[in-house]
């Protein structure tokens, strides 16, 4: 039998079946390597056989709702704050931001945008360059953004082993910057990551060019972090168990539900059963196990639970997490993992899109663990939310400075009571407690 060594101390046998070396170094005999072997085959048995649909009643959670409506309208702010900060002189032409209102996110027209947050865009002209209106920072802006920039620069260490991990969850080991575009803000990157973080890091990752057709840049993994390659699950359990876990054993994933969601009686006995399935780390290659399986269903949910705990908010668009998809080596509609497991995954359909979020991570609406760069967003939610009256709205700005979980809404929220679906999925049709879920058991 021949074996040969892949990426992340894995082994493939010349029967096509993985393992990882340190199974393979603590066994130290062939005999244990056709063990194993012959439990990851009975692994491919596993099927899901005989399941019925229950359909269950998606049940709105109003704490996680409020987690994704109270950062209305901040991601376009910052955006278009970067792109009036890479200017030369500081300003820019509302035409050029006009013309870049897909790529900056503006739910309005650019010039509306501006003037409806005053505290953070001042709107002028120049003669010297015309009649044209042009937008600058307020004072208070330019503050905020050069704290910022302090506060990505103490946590490079931090975004760089974020990043890295993200790449060795890859089949591949690497991902196109296109991807990871889509993800900086989930990721807590700069926008400028590919220039200011990734050179400070040549032992981490490095960037190729995908080649022909398209040519498209990747970043690539350079070497693999054997102390990174630890899942949130398994450190938990480690620390739990002090030092009594090892790799392979059941993990259970932590389960919360919205209050009044009731699972049928034979949904709760198969999620009881799925619970107690191995848990195979999101690190290491689960080729060998049949996608359709519950055990790799598990697999799959333990990478979807490790992708969000690398996001600074642990939420994300679904379709970010679309975009990864095959990068994972997910099969196709994996999506719908999401539905089937309402307890772990949350899915909110405010601010016209599909925003998925980690139950566990979650008090209501407040996270229960904060990184640096979500205390900078909160400041600049609060300046969205001062108005020019000096303070006609100081009782937002406060809810917003405390991040309250009280039930008042904000006086700008008409936009979000009315998006109804937004960009409804597979498995949830409306807001209103409609939406059905389709989900298989024995």
């Amino acid at each position: 039998m021949i074996r040969r060594r892949l990426s992340g101390g894995l082994w493939r046998s010349s029967h096509g079946v993985t393992t990882s070396w340190l199974n393979l170094h603590l066994s130290g005999s062939a005999g244990s390597l056709l063990k194993e072997e012959k439990k990851h085959e009975s692994y491919r048995l596993i099927r899901r056989a005989g399941f019925v649909d229950v359909k269950m009643k998606w049940v709105r959670d109003r704490g996680l709702d409020h987690a994704v409506e109270k950062e209305k309208h901040l991601r376009p702010t910052v955006a278009l704050k970067n792109l009036i900060k890479r200017e030369p002189r500081r300003c820019l032409p509302v035409s050029i931001a006009s013309e870049k209102k897909d790529e900056l996110g503006l739910p309005t027209r650019a010039i509306e945008f501006i003037r409806r947050y005053p505290s953070v865009f001042e709107e002028f002209t120049d003669a010297a360059v015309g009649k044209r209106p042009l937008v600058r920072l307020t004072a208070e802006a330019i503050r905020l953004d050069e704290e910022e920039q302090r506060v990505l620069d103490s946590q490079k260490q931090d975004a760089a082993d974020r990043l890295l991990k993200l790449l060795m969850m890859t089949g591949e080991k690497r991902l196109p910057l296109r991807v990871i575009d889509q993800l900086m803000w989930d990721l807590g990157l700069p926008d400028d990551y590919a220039r200011r973080l990734v050179p400070d890091f040549p032992d981490y990752f490095e960037i190729v060019d995908l080649g022909p057709p398209r040519h498209d840049p990747a970043l690539e993994l350079v070497c693999w972090s054997k102390a990174l390659a630890v899942s949130v699950m398994e450190k938990n359990a480690i620390k739990a168990d002090e030092g009594g876990y090892r790799k392979g054993m059941p993990l259970a994933f932590p389960m919360n539900f919205s209050t009044g969601f009731d699972l049928e009686k034979k949904v709760k006995r198969w999620v009881d059963e799925w619970q107690k399935l191995p848990y195979i780390s999101p690190y290491e290659d689960a080729s060998h196990l049949h996608p359709k399986s519950d055990l790799g269903e598990k697999w799959m949910v333990g990478v979807l639970h490790e992708l969000f705990h690398l996001f600074i908010s642990k939420k994300t668009e679904r379709n970010n997490v679309l975009a990864l998809g095959e990068h994972l080596g997910f099969r196709p509609r994996f999506a719908r993992a999401f539905a089937h497991h309402p307890g772990i995954f949350y899915v909110s359909n405010k601010l016209k899109t599909c925003t998925v979020i980690l139950r566990e991570a979650y008090k209501r609406d407040l996270l229960i663990e904060k990184h640096p760069m979500l205390s900078m967003r909160f400041q600049y939610i609060r300046l969205l939310k001062m108005e020019a009256d000096g303070g006609k709205n100081a009782a937002a700005v406060a809810s917003a400075q405390s991040e309250s979980s009280e039930d008042e809404k904000d006086e700008d929220d008409e936009e979000s009571e009315s998006d109804g679906d937004g960009d409804s999925s597979e498995w949830e049709k409306d807001e209103n407690l409609t939406a059905m879920t389709t989900t298989r058991t024995r």
